[in-house]
């Protein structure tokens, strides 16, 4: 038996950030139709080490492969001088089980499904004339994020804020090269000062974005809450939000942003105003007013995988990339 194996390089050949946006696209409105699989993902947290570990899987209906995905979070690994993430994705043939792709990808699968869906939040919650961003965070993800809004929104300037100030200049120096003015702020509240979009993308277990920050008409995508210790958004914004779009509200309900503010008293499960799939699909509306306050939750979900890895493994076999090795016999 012989199996195709997909290192980090060949994904950032095979999958663009289009492709990334236009697979997560259809992956939820698959599962707003009811065609997908996605069970429970698995979540491991060693609080000792500042280290995580995710697994999800999901199969989308009719589609020729299905995949599960691990990824690892250890944050002190920046003062080892090691990456924070790393991760692969094993991909089956949906048909017969048989494993097909290994991608050892380092996480990088995760960090562009993610990053896509929030950009399809934006483009379905924020306003289209939408010219300013603020961005909390300073690492991989936040700059894929900027990356995919900007295929969505012609963002003309953001303003980025950090805790390390090093760490600030060389993301405003990285993207100043994608055509955006990107500005240094000194608080969190300077940087989402009139904001059309605000981004937050950080580990953080205490939260650093209050509603009194933000304009009236402003867009939120929250994506460092996927566990329930990690907390970006004070409660009262979720009450505050016109409109509260989770990915998922089960998920969220768990160890999203809903999470707390269920938990603090400040929102109720029953004020969602809908998932991502619902206004993907078009059977919800996003925004309908220049005024409206939108926050999108995003935990990440098992089909966001499922579907940038059958895609990245169909390329895969259509231009032969990779190595294939063969399996021992037990």
């Amino acid at each position: 038996m012989r199996i195709r194996v997909l290192a980090q390089g060949d994904v950032r050949r095979l999958l663009s950030t289009a492709d990334a946006l236009t697979a997560v696209r259809e992956a939820f409105i698959a599962l707003d139709r009811g065609r997908a699989i996605m069970p429970q993902p698995l979540e491991l947290h060693l609080p000792d080490r500042d280290g995580e570990l995710h697994v999800k899987g999901a199969c989308l209906v009719d589609a020729p492969v299905f995949s599960v995905k691990t990824v690892c979070g250890f944050y002190r690994n920046r003062e080892l001088g090691l990456p924070v993430t790393d991760g692969m994705t094993i991909v089956y043939d949906a048909a017969t089980g048989m494993l097909r792709t290994l991608i050892l990808d380092g996480g990088l699968l995760t960090q562009l499904r993610t990053a896509a869906a929030g950009a399809l939040a934006a483009e379905l919650l924020a306003r289209p004339d939408a010219r300013t961003a603020a961005v909390i965070g300073t690492g991989s993800q936040a700059r894929h994020q900027v990356r995919a809004l900007l295929a969505v929104r012609r963002i003309r300037e953001i303003a980025v804020y950090g805790r390390n100030r090093e760490a600030v200049g060389r993301y405003v120096a990285d993207m100043s090269k994608a055509d955006v003015r990107v500005v240094p702020a000194a608080t969190v509240s300077d940087a989402v000062a009139g904001a059309d979009i605000v981004i937050t993308a950080t580990p953080a277990t205490r939260p650093l974005l209050r509603p009194e920050w933000l304009a009236p008409w402003a867009h939120v995508t929250a994506v460092g809450s996927d566990m329930p210790h990690k907390q970006e958004l004070y409660p009262e914004i979720l009450a505050a939000a016109d409109k509260y779009v989770p990915d998922s509200t089960e998920a969220a309900a768990r160890c999203g942003e809903l999470h707390h503010a269920i938990e603090s008293g400040a929102f109720a499960i029953g004020s969602v105003y809908g998932e991502l799939a619902a206004l993907a699909s078009g059977r919800l509306p996003g925004r309908e007013r220049e005024d409206e306050l939108t926050v999108a939750d995003l935990t990440g979900l098992g089909i966001q995988d499922a579907a940038v890895a059958a895609l990245v493994a169909e390329r895969a076999e259509e231009l032969a990339a990779g190595q294939h090795i063969a399996l021992a016999d037990a």
